[in-house]
């Protein structure tokens, strides 16, 4: 009975962690995000550039070093895999960034952010295996406490559950969660402060 309840705890867990992966988390809220202000084709029009250029490559990416055993899983949860999908998504919203900026002559601060919470990530690895899942969740729970608090919330108790997923799965140990998170908290805190500074 023990060994059945343990075996549908690690199901859920992996349901949950495998749905609220980073890039699914950040899709989430985009869409969130682009229903909420923008029209139709204002949504399209922001939201294909990022599809082309940071979440369709960094898909197919994970795809192809998988297949070729190049990662061992897609959680690339080997601590010496994941500096190359780092620099790899790093490269993407750096293009993206760059070619954002020519197009519509400003910064994307939510992509920017993003950059640096993977720089603060990989800078991280070389010491603790920090918890991407954990960390990219808490900063989707600060994006969407720019648009509403209650939203804001609720993905914070989702980035927690996540987190608790990670441990339950052995993806990571408790220190790796609490660093990830630790990493994200800061990064948010400055994110929302930069983005109320900006309002104004």
């Amino acid at each position: 009975m023990e060994e059945k309840k343990s075996s549908l705890l690690h199901k859920i867990s992996r349901v949950i962690s495998d749905f609220f992966n980073p890039l699914v988390s950040l899709i989430i809220f985009f869409v969130y995000m682009s229903a909420r202000e923008y029209t139709f084709k204002e949504s399209l029009v922001y939201f294909l550039p990022l599809l082309l250029m940071i979440i369709a490559p960094v898909v197919i990416w994970l795809v192809w070093n998988v297949k070729t055993g190049r990662y061992t899983n897609m959680d690339v949860s080997n601590r010496v895999q994941r500096k190359t999908l780092y620099i790899f998504i790093a490269a993407c919203v750096i293009i993206y960034l760059i070619f954002n900026y020519f197009k519509n002559g400003y910064i994307d601060l939510v992509m920017l952010f993003i950059l640096i919470l993977l720089f603060a990530l990989q800078i991280s690895n070389f010491f603790i295996k920090s918890s991407m899942h954990t960390a990219f969740n808490i900063f989707v729970a600060a994006l969407f406490f720019t648009l509403d608090w209650k939203m804001g919330l609720v993905w914070l108790g989702i980035a927690s559950l996540v987190g608790l997923t990670r441990i339950i799965l052995k993806r990571h140990t408790v220190k790796e969660v609490f660093m990830g998170a630790g990493i994200a908290f800061v990064v948010s805190f400055i994110y929302l402060y930069c983005n109320i500074q900006f309002q104004h």
